[in-house]
């Protein structure tokens, strides 16, 4: 099945000079950029989070990070039916794409008011599951932008290059959150607050490049 789509296409090749020329590229290397870190704020972080808010040891951090990423697991496949589902009911490519990507960035929002619980564990632990889970759904989606904008043979240099700007993004953002949390006491409003709004700038970055997902020839 992986190799089906293969038959008499033509091996390009591309340098990533001239894929850094395409505006398709970028949008998938910048959405990296800018969501990649949230993820690895939720997988380094959260864990100390928890502990500063709500006390929780080690011996009783298991149980809300077993619902945390459970609810991830559900939105990697979430992410994935929707954009199919609207294909499959007649939408466009482009609209089916940016559709599910824009319900998952809006999932996401209501994370940015976290620290506003109350100190109830529960639905801090809810909140934080559901912004994993959109985040995977995104990134379902997010994977189907070289696909959808290259030929074959160039998908996985360009998912390389996003990979590199999901890698640097995270670089530059761990140490920035160190940082931010000593100097604030450990403040994390402002944290959840970025991580709350960075899927709508991302998704407002790559309409800007990408207007229309085409499918590639």
């Amino acid at each position: 099945m992986i190799e089906s789509d293969r038959a008499g296409e033509s091996q390009v090749k591309i340098r990533y000079a001239q894929l850094l020329t395409t505006r398709a590229a970028w949008a998938f290397l910048l959405g990296k950029f800018m969501t990649d870190p949230v993820w690895w704020f939720y997988l380094f972080w959260i864990p100390g989070f928890l502990h500063d808010k709500y006390n929780l040891d080690l011996t009783h951090l298991g149980l809300p990070l077993i619902v945390i990423y459970v609810a991830a697991d559900f939105g990697s496949i979430f992410g994935g039916w929707l954009s199919t589902g609207l294909l499959a009911r007649g939408w466009q490519l482009s609209g089916a794409r940016k559709c599910a990507m824009l319900f998952c960035a809006v999932a996401v929002t209501p994370v940015s008011l976290i620290m506003f619980t109350g100190g109830n564990l529960w639905l801090t632990v809810g909140l934080i599951g559901l912004a994993a889970s959109a985040h995977q759904g995104w990134s379902a989606n997010l994977f189907t932008l070289p696909s959808d904008t290259f030929p074959g043979p160039v998908v996985g240099s360009v998912v390389g290059l996003g990979g590199m700007g999901g890698a640097i993004g995270g670089m530059l953002v761990a140490p920035a959150i160190g940082m931010w949390l000593d100097y604030s006491g450990k403040s994390y409003g402002p944290l959840f607050l970025g991580a709350g709004s960075a899927y709508l700038i991302a998704l407002l970055t790559i309409h800007l490049l990408v207007p229309r997902v085409a499918q590639r020839g």
